[in-house]
């Protein structure tokens, strides 16, 4: 089969997604717009020659609205032969249009492709889309009688489930600031940021957080609807130990090998395995648990096999319970921290995930790297790269 690789990946940095924001004076089109100039423009590449842009996006309203992945493409100056679409898998939205992008690569659908992603938090809110509508309808309704909750007390039902208290969420989420901060320090970043109206540095790291300074914090999720319907809760789900809103964009060069041996580019990294797959809808965020089970046994590899994963820190449980199911080394666990210290731009985040795994895998080394993430409604996408 012909294989799918990666040339460059790309990011702006995180921006807090509330007004005042480092980004959230900038167009979501122009932050998008900025991460694909700046694709074509590090390799050398004649926009020209991509076949498609696969955007994911969760906020389809307001200023995202009407397929920005297309306006983008106009925003960067590409040729308009240059076509683009739009897609929402929710927090996996372009992870998932990498998926698609390498998927049609290898099917000879395409030859070059550009897989992206991104979301202004502070112009369009989460949830703006869904606001004052029933988007289940009566089926749904009938199907889960008691009514399917939000986010973060999908994520309390994780917590309580596998048992992890308060104080190990807390030190968690100190680690990732504190790792992000370090590879920050090191310079460790630079390789995958496109400064944004010369913003280059992730404002969401707080390289001073420690366990102690979360454990100031109140629970975000505990109302008294919620306390009713889970009477044995301890709610241990804070702003702290869950990802900021965050504003930002990313993007991925993806051809075929043969292609990039023609154009004189090198090919990084290539696709070993794919997986996508659902759970239960009520705890949301386990997906990536199944997922990663799928993609390792699609991929022939053990979890020892891996030199690093990338488990998206929505939430603080999320990964901890991943790990503590998959039985993986903590050590290989988001090496360069998460989403609560570099931010969650929703349809931007799975590109930030690949490009940040692979500058470790580089850095250290290291061949194989898994990534996967919950996404809203309980599911999740597995991704399995192998560094060239």
């Amino acid at each position: 089969m012909r294989q799918a690789v990666i040339v460059d990946i790309v990011r702006t940095p995180s921006g807090k997604g509330k007004p005042g924001g480092a980004l959230s004076g900038v167009h979501p089109v122009e932050l998008y717009a900025t991460v694909l100039r700046a694709l074509a423009e590090r390799n050398n590449l004649d926009p020209g020659r991509v076949e498609d842009v696969i955007t994911g996006c969760v906020g389809q309203a307001g200023q995202q609205a009407l397929n920005i992945g297309r306006t983008a493409v106009l925003a960067a100056g590409w040729p308009e032969s240059v076509p683009a679409t739009t897609i929402d898998r929710q927090c996996g939205s372009s992870q998932q249009a990498v998926h698609f992008a390498a998927q049609g690569v290898m099917a000879g659908a395409y030859d070059i492709v550009v897989a992206g992603g991104v979301e202004s938090m502070s112009r369009v809110p989460m949830g703006v889309t869904a606001m004052g509508q029933d988007t289940q309808g009566p089926s749904v309704a009938r199907r889960y009688p008691e009514g399917l909750v939000n986010q973060g007390v999908s994520a309390e039902l994780i917590a309580q489930k596998w048992g992890l208290s308060r104080e190990r969420l807390d030190e968690y989420s100190a680690r990732s600031h504190r790792l992000a901060a370090e590879t920050a320090k090191a310079g460790g970043f630079d390789g995958e940021i496109v400064p944004v109206d010369a913003f280059a540095a992730d404002e969401t790291i707080r390289a001073a957080t420690t366990p102690e300074s979360l454990a100031a914090l109140r629970p975000a999720f505990d109302t008294p609807e919620m306390r009713e319907r889970f009477p044995d809760l301890d709610w241990r789900i804070t702003a702290g130990n869950s990802s900021p809103l965050t504003d930002g964009a990313s993007a991925a060069l993806i051809m075929g090998e043969d292609v990039a041996e023609r154009l004189g580019l090198r090919a990084r990294a290539r696709f070993h395995a794919f997986a996508v797959a659902g759970d239960d809808p009520l705890l949301m965020l386990t997906a990536p648990i199944p997922a990663t089970q799928r993609v390792l046994e699609r991929a022939g590899l053990g979890i020892d096999a891996i030199d690093a994963y990338e488990v998206n820190e929505a939430f603080a449980p999320v990964p901890l319970a991943w790990l503590a199911e998959l039985g993986g080394d903590l050590e290989k666990l988001n090496p360069r921290g998460g989403a609560i210290a570099l931010g969650h731009p929703l349809g931007a985040s799975g590109i930030r995930l690949m490009g940040t795994m692979l500058h470790h895998l580089e850095a250290t080394g290291g061949r194989y790297g898994l990534q996967t993430m919950c996404e809203g409604g309980g599911m999740a996408n597995a991704t399995v790269i192998e560094r060239l």
